[in-house]
């Protein structure tokens, strides 16, 4: 299994572990998930992070108890593996954004069996290090369709559906609370 590591900067040569920006309330015994990590994802949920970072995003996944109902009015004729929604405003930073996919060694990591999330709690070297210019692209090679909307905030409903349901970098989107 492949793990990657995503970001705006491409001269990382070893990454150190540190806290996360925004702390998430955490289960009990798992606060030490805000505490210093370096953070990687499998390669099946890289579609999480084809995206320039700060970019809110809402991503949707059938899993195996998805109802026929809920794929039909999510997806509807679609046969993408996942929908992306995006809002309008980001479009722009979407087709010009430069990302690096950094491949990282899975024997430090241990897995959060969370959508593909995995942790080390000690510095990680990447193994290579790729660039990453037409994120639309990579979207669509990795079978994810994306949906333009003008804000994200109608979507709050997927969440009691179904199917996998993955909001990232939220606070940034438009009337989001």
């Amino acid at each position: 299994m492949q793990l990657y590591h995503f970001s705006d900067d491409p001269g990382i040569a070893v990454f150190e572990p540190r806290p996360v920006r925004v702390p998430s309330a955490r289960p009990p015994g798992r606060d030490w998930l805000n505490g210093p990590l370096v953070w990687a994802i499998e390669d099946a949920w890289q579609a999480l992070y084809l995206f320039p970072r700060d970019c809110p995003r809402i991503l949707l996944f059938p899993r195996a108890d998805t109802t026929a109902a809920d794929r039909a009015t999510w997806f509807g004729a679609s046969p993408a593996r996942a929908l992306a929604f995006v809002e309008w405003d980001w479009l722009e930073a979407l087709r010009t954004a430069t990302l690096y996919r950094y491949a990282l060694p899975s024997a430090p990591f241990e897995n959060l069996n969370d959508a593909g999330m995995w942790v080390a709690r000690e510095a990680v070297t990447p193994r290579a290090c790729q660039t990453l210019t037409d994120l639309p692209a990579a979207l669509r090679e990795a079978g994810v369709e994306l949906r333009l909307t003008e804000t994200l905030t109608h979507l709050r409903p997927v969440w009691d559906t179904t199917l996998h349901a993955s909001g990232v970098r939220l606070r940034h989107a438009k009337d989001w609370t």
